[in-house]
């Protein structure tokens, strides 16, 4: 595992596998779901090397890693042992207000398919673009071909999101699937193009032909494809029956029977009930999004340019999602992300400005893989590891992106797929016309966002002054933390203090740390330091090291008793040893012969002093082996 250790430390700060009730992640976050958010190490996971920062929003514990997220949540699932998403029994003990249960659940049902649905969307928009420059003609094969590459995803989003909802939900995810294809059924659409047999509600906004019935009650077809509201409605609602059905239906005919029922129920409740009152308000809500953007496009560029990031930085960006996957099901385009184009590009702009700026080396490294990050689209990285620490540099960023979501508000820009972030979303500004005025104002939008960026930044600029007092900081450690690496002292077989027979080391009484059991008779140095304690029989010794870490090292359980004998020391008390420096040589199989264990713990006796004392992963270690990490 690439980053079994880090994902190790991060269930360990969110208060282990226990106060953890469900985890998923996004392009740069682990969301946890965590019983109790007390027992979380905030700060400690904060400073670690590998996590951006810490954001506590939507109900969500969120662990902002960065573009390597997906590798460390295989790794933590993996180590952890969790599943995606916990019982409902457990999520049902968190208590959460209605808005907070709200983001949650939308990013429960929508994170998992933001990949496929940007790469999908990523091909369609390329494909646009090559008719819009003439490359390729809409009727050739090599159209057709990369257009469903491209569309397939988005139009029987239904089926996926079934997935994905019935997992949130805690339900059947094949029943969820399944439910999400009787939408998109294909003989539905074909009926639709006869002739009905009647019309409901005649002269109304929701005048609506009947095609068939089902028991006689007349069924509403409409055209889910690509739509997000009935689906959402339906598992939720199949969620509920399925658990009734569980409760009722003997265990073992459970496995056939409780699907059968529930979609016998759950899909005519769909297709009469549930996915025409759906669709509706999906149209009411589509009209009032145009309703309220068409009050003043600009106006509405500059508010949500302004605040895009901040929406980021609290998970709320979640709340829109509906509205623009509805927009684009139901208008074919939308207006609301084109207004926060802008921000990524201001951010990345802001970004290249402290590069050129700052002679802080440790904020240099952070900054280079946030500027390439922005250009692709994740903000994170320059978000919580460049502007907003900085504070000066956020507020920039804001403003910047204010004026180019202004812009993008004149032109009327709208965005006709969803594709990928950053320069990978520009060709889903292209109209299925071709390349308009709304296109333009895309393209002008970031660039005026970067250059504004860029030069706010410049002129308001980071000060040099600023830049040593973050080396001190650095150098003091006072926003790093610092480590010390304990090697191993000894060659052998690792093990856990608990399992020592001796209480005061087995609980933890003397401190933190592991025990070894000894396949050599070699004793040596496990840090640079001074022999602060060296017992006269020569069986243990205590040693602090040069950063004031102290250790101690008992050699066997009970050989105290053999006053010395078998024990050679090689050093006396106050020398000065390098690690790998032979401290004591002592003979295993006389000493196994009198009868004595040679399980030896190796403590960190003042390990109050610190955040953490983590032990080796290894079962078997040699000597000068890294044993335990101080986190100082």
């Amino acid at each position: 595992m690439k980053y079994e250790k880090l994902a190790k430390d991060i269930i360990k700060n969110v208060g282990g596998k226990e106060n953890v009730i469900s985890l998923t992640h996004c392009v740069t976050r682990l969301r946890f779901k965590l019983k109790d958010e007390s027992k979380a190490n905030t700060e400690a996971l904060k400073k670690m090397d590998g996590i951006v920062t810490v954001v506590n929003s939507g109900g969500q514990y969120q662990v902002v890693i960065g573009n390597h997220v997906p590798d460390v949540y295989a790794d933590v699932v993996a180590i952890g042992g969790f599943q995606t998403e916990g019982t409902e029994e457990a999520a049902s003990s968190e208590k959460k207000n209605l808005f907070n249960s709200f983001i949650d659940t939308i990013s429960g049902v929508f994170a998992p398919t933001l990949g496929v649905l940007a790469a999908t969307g990523m091909i369609k928009g390329l494909n646009a673009l090559f008719v819009a420059l003439h490359l390729l003609t809409a009727t050739s094969g090599t159209y057709q071909i990369l257009n469903a590459i491209g569309d397939s995803f988005f139009y029987f989003f239904p089926i996926f999101l079934g997935f994905t909802a019935a997992k949130k939900f805690n339900a059947n995810q094949f029943v969820g699937m399944t439910l999400g294809a009787i939408l998109v059924y294909p003989t539905f659409a074909s009926i639709m193009a006869g002739k009905p047999l009647y019309t409901l509600f005649n002269g109304t906004a929701i005048q609506s032909p009947v095609y068939l019935t089902f028991l006689g009650i007349p069924v509403i077809l409409m055209n889910y494809s690509s739509s997000v509201i009935p689906i959402i409605l339906t598992v939720y609602a199949g969620a509920k029956i399925e658990k009734f059905f569980k409760k009722v239906i003997p265990d073992v005919v459970k496995t056939f029977l409780v699907p059968f029922f529930t979609l016998l129920v759950v899909a005519p409740l769909a297709l009469i009930v549930i996915g025409p009152i759906a669709t509706w308000a999906g149209k009411l809500l589509g009209a009032l999004t145009i309703a309220i953007y068409n009050l003043n496009p600009t106006i509405a560029g500059l508010f949500m340019g302004a605040f895009g990031q901040v929406f980021v930085i609290f998970g709320l960006h979640w709340g829109l999602m509906p509205i623009v996957f509805n927009n684009l099901s139901v208008l074919h385009y939308d207006i609301i992300l084109p207004l926060t184009f802008a921000t990524t590009f201001a951010q990345t702009g802001v970004v290249l400005a402290v590069l050129v700026k700052t002679k802080n080396p440790k904020l240099r490294s952070i900054a280079i893989p946030a500027f390439v990050s922005g250009i692709f689209g994740v903000t994170e990285p320059a978000i919580y590891g460049v502007t907003l620490p900085h504070k000066k540099p956020f507020v920039l960023s804001c403003i910047a992106a204010s004026i180019g979501g202004g812009i993008s508000g004149f032109m009327r820009s709208k965005l006709y797929m969803l594709g990928g972030a950053g320069i990978f979303e520009i060709p889903s500004f292209i109209s299925p016309k071709g390349i308009d005025t709304g296109f333009y104002g895309a393209i002008i939008s970031i660039v005026v966002g970067f250059v504004l960026g860029f030069i706010l930044m410049l002129f308001s600029g980071l000060k040099d002054e600023e830049s040593k007092e973050e080396n001190k900081e650095v150098t003091s450690g006072d926003i790093l933390i610092k480590q010390e690496t304990v090697v191993s002292p000894l060659k052998g077989e690792v093990k856990a203090l608990s399992e020592i027979k001796d209480e005061a080391f087995s609980k933890g009484v003397l401190g933190k740390g592991v025990a070894i059991e000894p396949t050599e008779g070699r004793l040596v140095a496990p840090v640079d330091g001074t022999i602060t304690t060296l017992f006269p029989t020569g069986h243990a010794l205590g040693i602090t090291s040069d950063k004031g870490t102290e250790i101690l090292i008992h050699i066997g359980m009970d050989t105290v008793q053999l006053e010395g004998k078998y024990f050679h020391a090689k050093v006396k008390q106050g020398d000065n040893v390098k690690a790998g420096q032979v401290l004591i040589e002592f003979d295993i199989d006389a000493i196994k012969k009198e009868g004595y264990s040679l399980t030896t713990p190796i403590v960190i006796t003042n390990s109050n002093n610190y955040l953490d004392v983590i032990e080796t992963d290894k079962k078997t270690v040699n000597y000068k082996d890294d044993l335990l990490t101080v986190m100082i």
